[in-house]
């Protein structure tokens, strides 16, 4: 199944279940930037002269190197304040560095989540300031770019391919600048799985989560 099949049926989804609900009394579109890091996960999987392997891996999220750490959302929200939006988040990690099979190994343009999420906020209860919490599923679209050690294994992997399911957990609070504008800051953890063909033949499987700390700003219509 395609990733443009995935991410048009994710949009779909999105606007049908709206239309299916109370009159929409919002629209919050939302661009955002941070700080983002990732945990160690295994990598595992079959190289063509290696056979099968795994290792653990060290991941780097360097959110301020070129391409950066981002996030756009688009947000329904509905009378009730709870609302559905579709995020993506061009999320970025390093780790080949203590890799013996590869001496690249990295999804950086980027590790692309793309979810549809469910939103609930409570305006003003700290004044200016509105909590809201989060969650949504969707899809891994990350450009995969791996290199093995050994050249029997392959060659350069480059490119973007859709390589499984990915969940999203946010929560933060906005602060209200006018009518429209807002401020926001929110802690953000994914994680996707992500199912990888190499160049060659092989394969790599691996779990990232990721954690942020988001700031961005947002326009109310």
């Amino acid at each position: 199944m395609s990733a443009k099949f995935l991410t048009t049926t994710a949009v779909a989804a999105l606007i049908a279940t709206s239309a299916a609900t109370t009159a929409l009394a919002e629209i919050e579109l939302g661009i955002y930037g941070g700080y983002q890091t990732s945990p160690h996960s295994r990598i595992e999987g079959t190289l063509p002269n290696t056979g099968d392997y795994s290792e653990l891996i060290g991941w780097e999220g360097k959110p301020f190197a070129a391409p950066p750490y981002y996030g756009l959302r688009a947000t329904y929200w509905r009378e009730n304040n709870s609302g559905f939006a579709l995020e993506w988040t061009h999320a970025k990690v390093y780790g080949a560095d203590d890799s013996a099979l590869f001496d690249r190994l990295e999804f950086t343009d980027g590790l692309n989540i793309i979810t549809v999420n469910y939103a609930k906020r409570w305006p003003g209860k700290w004044n200016q300031f509105t909590p809201y919490v989060s969650a949504g599923v969707g899809i891994a679209l990350p450009h995969v770019d791996v290199t093995p050690a050994d050249p029997a294994d392959g060659g350069r992997t480059y490119e973007y391919q859709q390589t499984g399911p990915a969940a999203r957990l946010t929560a933060g609070a906005s602060y209200a600048l006018n009518d429209n504008w807002n401020l926001f800051s929110e802690y953000q953890f994914t994680w996707s799985q992500n199912d990888a063909d190499l160049e060659g033949g092989g394969d790599l499987s691996t779990r990232i989560i990721t954690n942020a700390v988001n700031f961005g700003i947002s326009y109310s219509f």
